[in-house]
């Protein structure tokens, strides 16, 4: 088991590098398209409106996989990859090789979305 995970860690922290470096290009790009000056009517309004607020939604989503991603390498860096933050049991190496920047176990993660959903249930009063 040890030397599965051994196996894997170093194999993801190579697939996790890559990511990185891609989603960093990635990124800087779209973060300059949005910068580009937008010629407004003001009688129509901004037509480009609904496309820049979905590269802004995919901005926010590939920050947010950029930050799993440094979190899964700082994690390999200190040898604490493939324990969960949570509880301190191992990470099934199946779900890392799945989710290489599993933070989680699956227990822990199944009890959190639990909790999730509970809080985004409408009160029925």
């Amino acid at each position: 088991m040890q030397d599965r995970l051994k196996e894997i860690t170093e194999k993801n922290k190579v697939r996790l590098e890559e990511e990185r470096k891609q989603l960093l290009q990635d990124i800087a790009e779209l973060q300059e398209s949005l910068k580009a000056e937008v010629d407004i009517d003001e009688e129509e309004g901004d037509p480009e409106l609904h496309e820049r607020e979905k590269a802004q939604a995919l901005l926010t989503a590939m920050q947010k996989r950029l930050e799993d991603i440094e979190a899964a390498l700082e994690a390999i860096a200190k040898g604490t990859y493939g324990i969960c933050e949570r509880c301190g049991k191992p990470i099934d190496p199946a779900r890392l090789e799945a989710f290489p920047e599993a933070r989680l176990c699956l227990s822990c993660k199944e009890e959190l979305e639990r909790q999730s959903m509970r809080w985004r249930r409408p009160s029925r009063f």
